[in-house]
């Protein structure tokens, strides 16, 4: 697959619409700069605009009169740093501008945020989890522990979907099967995404020492991203049980997926409400 292509005419509007209200927001004292001479408009000029950002005043004008070019993601962080934008107003540059938003510089959470382990434990009596990137187990509520059982560590000793089920013990069943094949693909879409990262690199080592059908399936580059659905649980316990289930992502944590699960007849809901009742 080649490039994307640069950014169609209305987006070259839009983004230089954009750009014009940003450099308006930002005053020449805020970013250091001594506010000379008449100025006709708000806030920064596009000279002082592309000096700040290390571009050329030239190729900056030919953004704001949407000629036909494509920025680099390197210089629209310039320009994102210098008109002062927050995380949504970037990503919006980037969007705009047809360039792929890079990943954070910062690590991904590695613990459930407390608003979001509060949300899945409020889902019980309906089972729902919360998992990280590398499908490390983040929050887990009561009812997912009753019906789909408790997930195992990996061998960092962090509790891990993916983990869990390939290097299970006990055998698995067609449903789980179809499960870990897709738990793979959505975590092949996150490992391209996060390349170089060790620590996918050490759980991507461990299944392949740990799970013949890891190191069979891992090579043929399978990627799913999205989660809808319904299965169908056999429990020992609590007979055979019908559910939706959803994977969603927390817009104010994108990096996590929520996983719900929802009763799809009378009887699992019945079900699902006797084994939360007291007594």
């Amino acid at each position: 697959m080649g490039p994307a292509p640069p950014p169609s005419e209305t987006r070259r509007a839009e983004l230089a619409e954009f750009l014009k209200h940003r450099r308006s927001l930002v005053s020449p004292e805020y970013v250091g700069l001594e506010r000379n001479g008449r100025r006709r408009t708000p806030g920064l000029r596009r000279e002082e605009v592309a000096q700040l950002a290390g571009v050329g005043v030239s190729w900056y004008t030919w953004l704001e009169q949407r000629r036909d070019i494509k920025p680099s993601a390197q210089v629209l962080d310039a320009l994102a740093r210098t008109l002062r934008l927050d995380a949504g107003e970037r990503a919006h540059l980037f969007h705009l501008a047809r360039v792929e938003l890079p990943l954070p510089a910062g690590d991904y959470p590695r613990e459930a945020p407390p608003e979001l382990r509060a949300v899945v434990d409020a889902l019980v009596p309906n089972p729902a989890y919360l998992i990280g990137p590398r499908t490390d187990v983040l929050a887990w509520n009561s009812a997912a522990a009753r019906v789909l059982g408790e997930p195992q560590a990996a061998p960092d000793g962090r509790p891990n979907l993916l983990w869990w089920l390939f290097a299970r013990d006990e055998p698995r069943s067609e449903q789980t099967h179809e499960t870990a094949r897709n738990t793979l693909a959505r975590f092949r879409a996150e490992h391209a995404r996060r390349i170089g990262d060790p620590d996918f690199a050490a759980l991507i080592d461990a299944l392949e020492a740990a799970s013949a059908d890891f190191r069979a399936w891992w090579p043929r580059h399978e990627v799913l991203t999205e989660q809808l659905g319904t299965k169908t649980i056999d429990h020992p316990e609590l007979g055979t049980l019908l559910l939706h289930h959803l994977q969603s992502v927390p817009t104010s944590h994108p990096d996590l997926r929520l996983t719900q699960f929802a009763p799809a007849d009378d009887a699992t809901r019945a079900t699902l409400q006797a084994m939360t009742d007291p007594g």
